[in-house]
């Protein structure tokens, strides 16, 4: 199921942005004309548990031992690029919308997220991307809420 159908399905208000074709999550914030701490970046990590997706702010960088603890795994590392693909069917590779849920594994928030009303993020293709309220992406999500990227 698409970002969009799953909010559509679920009654949550959302904006669809079109924009130029962006292949990082800080060109993204340029392009919505945004602070890099309002896009929602997914990170996939692989755990002895499974694989999870830690949402960071653009502008930050996933901190690996913050990660696991928030797993409560004793450690995590970076998935490779080739599990991308068969992990997000139907997504363009580094454009997949930070939804845990949708891929069949857990959501982890950086708590910094949580100081923006809006959120923006990809939606699966690197030309489109949605901005909703913070609010109701913690509420489709159900994510770990902990700190995750190093000041």
């Amino acid at each position: 199921m698409r970002l969009e159908s799953l909010l559509e399905l679920r009654g949550i208000p959302f904006e669809r942005h079109v924009h130029d074709v962006t292949y990082t999550s800080q060109e993204l914030a340029e392009a919505e004309h945004v602070s890099g701490y309002m896009i929602a970046k997914p990170v996939i990590v692989k755990g002895w548990s499974g694989y999870a997706m830690c949402v960071v702010p653009a502008s930050k960088r996933l901190d690996l031992t913050r990660a696991a603890d928030a797993l409560h795994e004793p450690e995590v590392s970076l998935a490779h690029e080739s599990e991308l693909a068969r992990l997000f069917p139907g997504c363009e590779l580094g454009a997949e919308p930070p939804v845990g849920g949708l891929f069949g594994m857990k959501t982890v928030m950086d708590r910094r997220l949580e100081q923006d009303e809006f959120l923006i993020m990809q939606s699966g293709t690197h030309s489109e991307a949605i901005k909703m309220r913070r609010r109701d992406y913690e509420d489709l999500c159900n994510p770990i809420v902990a700190p995750l990227t190093r000041s």
